[in-house]
């Protein structure tokens, strides 16, 4: 069970003005299950994307990355069970041929589709299934179908992962909802498992460009469940230009910065419900590391801890053997780091007991003390450099025996 996250209701996620959503059961991979999707989305509409840099690179994403260079995007098609990846030619020539048919039936252009795949690697997309399945994706598209859309973009995941909020510029209400899947091979690397945000707000496409960027990097960016970096990540943001508000065009002005803070939220809850679904996960840990040099040597001391197997285990047992964490800090790439400088505190939402200072063991500290703020379910390491005023956070959870068995038992 994921820790302490439940998918909201689906009149919790407000529709967005001009996108339109519909799943069907096509038998991708398992019969009787949602694994298709399809998302309308109406004229006009400005769309930006991330995505992996993994070299082994999905089919759909590089034709995703070719079609946002070719102009408006009017549809997206999502499914899961196969991710068309490690295919070769083949592969894009199955992910080009979804487009196409999703073109035939919209009546659009070919590049005006994006593809989107997740499941297992190294088998063929069953294109046939995939193209039968999308007259009753059309059939279901509707304003509201974001529960269900999330519902059935889902691998691995134990819950479906949506978040929705408002916000009200130049006097009108604008929407942004968003869903996200994930649950084992993360570890993003400018871009997400899948997640798809939306807004109704009229913004300028360079600005929605950078913004896509700058949601991933403070949200996506900064979880890791396994420090496996995929070969389909991919985020993209969606604006539809619906709500009637001035068109944002300025980064200097207060409705750029009210709507940053917004999709930035969003995608911060979907991050975090990603790592909170992790496979096996019991535990929600924080690791933030403050007072470094730069933000990337934070992130690089943050990411050693986060991902290190030793350090997760140790958590799921609650056991404070807790110089894993120090061995992670020292070899986390930072060269001339002066670990007499720094110190380490476990945190709850109660207490925070200082772990290490001083290059060692903290003279107050006690392992009684460490395994019960262990022993949590939501857990914080606070990493303290010591050499300058630059802060990073990383989500992540522990390794229980059950995210052996899940990927064990993955195509099973």
């Amino acid at each position: 069970m994921p820790v302490n996250y439940s998918t909201p209701a689906a009149d919790q996620l407000k529709p967005v003005g001009g996108v339109t959503l519909g799943v069907a059961v096509a038998g991708i991979r398992k019969p009787g299950r949602r694994d298709l999707t399809l998302v309308e989305l109406v004229e006009g509409s400005r769309v930006a994307g991330v995505f992996t840099r993994n070299r082994f690179c999905a089919a759909p994403v590089q034709v995703c990355r070719e079609h946002l260079l070719g102009g408006e995007v009017r549809a997206l098609l999502i499914n899961t069970g196969v991710a068309n990846a490690g295919t070769g030619e083949e592969g894009l020539a199955n992910a080009n041929a979804c487009c196409a048919a999703v073109a035939r039936m919209l009546e659009i252009a070919p590049n005006q589709v994006l593809p989107f795949s997740t499941g297992v690697i190294l088998e063929p997309l069953p294109v046939e299934r995939i193209v039968a399945g999308l007259p009753a994706a059309r059939a279901a598209l509707r304003p509201d179908g974001w529960h269900d859309a999330a519902h059935a973009i889902m691998t691995t995941d134990t819950v479906a992962k949506a978040a929705s909020r408002t916000i009200e510029l130049d006097g009108m209400k604008v929407t942004i909802t968003g869903i996200s899947k994930g649950a084992g091979m993360i570890r993003p690397n400018m871009a997400t498992m899948l997640g798809f945000v939306a807004t109704d707000c009229a913004i300028a496409q360079p600005l929605l460009e950078r913004l896509v960027v700058e949601a991933a990097d403070l949200s996506f960016n900064s979880i890791t469940v396994d420090g496996d970096t995929s070969t389909n990540d991919s985020f993209v943001l969606i604006a539809t230009g619906t709500a009637g508000n001035a068109e944002i065009a300025d980064a200097r002005s207060d409705q750029w910065r009210l709507l940053r803070d917004a999709v930035i939220g969003v995608s911060v809850e979907l991050a975090q419900a990603i790592v909170r679904d992790g496979e096996g996960a019991t535990k929600f840990i924080t690791v933030a590391v403050d007072n470094g040099r730069d933000r990337d040597e934070c992130r690089k001391v943050a990411y050693a801890v986060a991902h290190s197997p030793l350090v997760k285990t140790a958590f799921f047992a609650s056991d404070p053997n807790l110089g894993r964490i120090l061995a992670a800090i020292g070899y986390a790439g930072v060269e001339d780091l002066d670990v007499s400088a720094l110190s380490v505190r476990l945190e709850s939402a109660t207490e925070s007991v200082l772990v290490a200072e001083s290059g060692g063991r903290a003279t107050s500290y006690r392992e009684d003390d460490g395994a019960r703020v262990m022993a949590g379910a939501e857990i914080g390491i606070r990493v303290d450099l010591a050499r300058g005023s630059a802060s990073a956070t990383v989500w992540t959870c522990d390794f229980s025996y059950d995210y052996v068995k899940i990927n064990a038992d993955y195509r099973s």
